[in-house]
């Protein structure tokens, strides 16, 4: 998987600001056309551990 940048600090796959999931899942955050990235979001996210 390439390098996939990652600025939230308290999911358990950001390793170092950059995502360390095994795949990654972006839907549509309520709309039924996304024409920013404010309008999709990660499902992937998990809390980090503590």
């Amino acid at each position: 998987m390439p390098d996939i940048k990652c600025n939230v600090t308290e999911c358990n796959y950001n390793n170092d600001v950059k995502c360390n999931a095994p795949m990654i899942q972006v839907n549509r955050n309520h709309s039924s056309k996304s024409a920013t990235s404010d309008e999709t979001k990660c499902e992937t996210f998990r809390p980090a551990e503590s």
